[in-house]
């Protein structure tokens, strides 16, 4: 399958938004309603957009994957369970159009955000998913990063994953 991968700009909040909310539907319906439940509004992945950088995979044109990447720690992130480096990255956002899942876009998305955040610089990249059958958890640890921990945060049961860089 051939992806071409670029960074986004403001112009394709929309197909993000459309994305990102298609894949909250998709977890909904196979496990019930959850965090993942519903989208992100334009105006949000605008506001995502200032200080990050999103990935867009593209596939003949149509958005069919996407990340963002930012210095900023997210609400959730206890830094405590990571490795202490001077410049982590934060990987949140990932989505994958539902008919693509499981046929590698997931794992060409990590590759380039890998090499995205080596030339940032920066030493590491972290997450958090839900740890539930909704979770991406496995993913993740098949595609190298390294589970540091497990916590609740307001009662949401979350695994922290790390890949060093």
């Amino acid at each position: 399958m051939k992806l071409v991968f670029s960074l986004a700009t403001e112009e394709a909040a929309v197909e993000i938004a459309a994305l990102r909310s298609a894949v909250g539907a998709h977890l909904t319906a196979r496990f019930g309603k959850g965090h993942w439940s519903g989208g992100p509004s334009v105006r949000g992945v605008r506001h995502g957009l200032r200080g990050s950088k999103v990935l867009l995979a593209r596939r003949a044109r149509k958005l069919v994957g996407t990340l963002r990447l930012a210095t900023k720690k997210p609400w959730a992130i206890d830094t405590r369970y990571f490795v202490p480096v001077a410049r982590p990255l934060y990987l949140h956002d990932m989505a994958v159009a539902p008919s693509l899942q499981w046929k590698g876009v997931g794992r060409a998305l990590l590759e380039q955000a890998t090499e995205l955040a080596r030339a940032w610089p920066a030493q590491s990249i972290r997450l958090d998913v839900y740890d539930a059958d909704a979770g991406a958890g496995g993913f993740y640890a098949g595609c190298g990063y390294r589970e540091v921990g497990r916590v609740t945060y307001r009662a949401v049961p979350l695994i922290y994953f790390e890949k060093l860089l």
